[in-house]
C-alpha cells in the first residue's frame, strides 16, 4: 500500500508523456467528425428512395452539425457521437415536382438506429404533396434510418481501426507483462476539447489539525468562484441529473439525489453523500478522494448565484490534506468545471 502523500495524485488515468500505451491500458480519443461528415454526406446526398413506382431523392443536406469520437480504454472501444441532421429531398407524381424535408434532430450513440426520430415535411400541400409525404413517411424513413445504421457499422468497423494497437506479446512474439486485475472501471473526461479562459478566484484558509489513524494530518480549506455562461437551473442540473453527470464525467456513475444519498464518480476515485440540497441554489456533500486516508472526508459546499448573464459557482471544501490541496484545485478546474463547460456550452465569455 502507497505511504500517504506517495499516491496517484490523478483523480483519473492520463495519457502517458511518452506516447506509449501498453496493452491498451490507457485512455486514448480519436478524433471521429471530419470522417463522419464525409462519410453522412457519402450516404445521404442523392440517396435515391423507389418503391411501388414512385421514388424521391434526398437534393442536399441542409444541415449537418455534431461531432463524434472513437475511443480505446484497456483494450475496449467506446464511441460517442450526436448529429443534427435536415435533409432536402423532391419527388414528382403526377407530373408534378413535390419538395420537402426530412429533420434528424439527435442521431447519437443513446439510440438504437429503430427509436431515431425522423420527421417528414412537405414545403407546399396538395394531393401529390401528400401522397409523397405519406411515402417517404412509410418507406423513406426506413431506408434512411439503413444508412444511418451503415454510418454508424463503419464507424465502429473502419474508422476504429488502429485505435486497439498490438499487446506487447503480440507485437513482439514475448510473454505479455502481468498486469494488476483491474477492481475499478477508470473513465478520462474526453471533453476538453480547448481549455477555456475564465475568471477563478481562489484563496486558501489557515491550516486546522485532525487525528487520523494515530496520526496528525494538516488540513487546508480550498475557495473558488467560477462563471458559467448559464442559468442557475441549467448548472444546477448538470451537477445533479444523473444522465449530464455521467456526461461530463465520461463514465457511469452512481448518483442518489437526496439528502443522505450516495455518490461516486470517475470509476471511484470520488465518492460521498449529499448533505443538503437546495433547488438551483446549494449542493453540500461529504466529498473524498479515493487516495485519502481511510474514512477521511472533507466537506464540500457549492452556492450558485444567478447574474444578470452569467451565474457564479462559489465552491468552499474544508478538511483537505494539506499535501492534496493543489491537485484537488486543479483537478476541479480540469474534471469539473472545464469538462462541465465543454460538455454543455457553457462555455468563455466575450471581452
Amino acid at each position: 500500500m502507497a505511504k500517504w502523500g506517495e499516491g496517484d495524485p490523478r483523480w483519473i488515468v492520463e495519457e502517458r508523456p511518452d506516447a506509449t500505451n501498453v496493452n491498451n491500458w490507457h485512455w486514448t480519443e480519436k478524433n471521429a467528425t471530419p470522417w463522419s461528415k464525409d462519410k453522412l454526406k457519402a450516404l445521404l446526398d442523392g440517396f435515391a428512395i423507389a418503391e411501388s413506382g414512385l421514388e424521391c431523392t434526398v437534393s442536399s443536406i441542409e444541415k449537418l452539425e455534431g461531432e463524434a469520437t472513437a475511443n480505446n480504454r484497456k483494450g475496449k472501444l467506446i464511441f460517442f457521437f450526436e448529429w443534427n441532421i435536415v435533409l432536402a429531398w423532391k419527388g414528382r407524381y403526377n407530373d408534378e415536382e413535390v419538395t420537402g424535408k426530412v429533420t434528424i434532430p439527435n442521431l447519437s450513440e443513446e439510440n438504437d438506429v429503430d427509436e431515431v426520430e425522423l420527421t417528414v415535411t412537405v414545403d407546399s400541400s396538395n394531393p401529390a404533396s401528400e401522397k409523397l409525404k405519406l411515402f417517404m413517411y412509410n418507406i423513406g424513413r426506413e431506408k434512411l434510418r439503413k444508412q444511418l445504421d451503415t454510418y454508424i457499422r463503419e464507424l465502429k468497423a473502419d474508422f476504429a481501426k488502429g485505435l486497439i494497437l498490438p499487446k506487447k506479446d503480440e507485437a513482439n512474439g514475448t510473454d505479455a507483462v502481468p498486469q494488476k486485475k483491474d477492481k475499478e472501471t477508470v473513465y478520462a473526461s474526453g471533453f476538453n476539447k480547448k481549455k477555456i479562459d475564465l475568471e477563478t478566484v481562489t484563496s486558501v484558509g489557515d491550516a486546522s489539525k485532525k487525528s487520523v489513524g494515530g496520526c496528525k494530518l494538516d488540513l487546508k480549506k480550498l475557495q473558488e468562484t467560477e462563471k458559467f455562461q448559464c442559468r442557475a437551473n441549467e448548472l444546477f442540473d448538470a451537477l445533479t441529473r444523473e444522465d449530464m453527470v455521467t456526461a461530463f464525467t465520461r463514465g457511469h456513475v452512481k448518483h442518489e439525489l437526496f439528502e443522505g444519498g450516495d455518490f461516486v464518480y470517475f470509476g471511484g476515485n470520488i465518492s460521498g453523500k449529499f448533505e443538503k440540497i437546495v433547488p438551483n441554489k446549494k449542493i453540500v456533500q461529504t466529498w473524498r478522494y479515493k487516495q485519502w486516508p481511510s474514512g477521511h472526508f472533507s466537506t464540500v459546499t457549492m452556492e450558485l448565484e444567478e447574474k444578470e448573464d452569467h451565474t457564479e459557482l462559489n465552491l468552499t471544501q474544508t478538511m483537505i490534506p494539506a499535501a492534496e490541496l493543489e491537485t484537488t484545485r486543479q483537478n476541479w478546474q480540469r474534471y469539473y468545471w472545464n469538462s462541465i463547460r465543454s460538455a454543455f456550452g457553457f462555455g468563455s465569455f466575450l471581452c
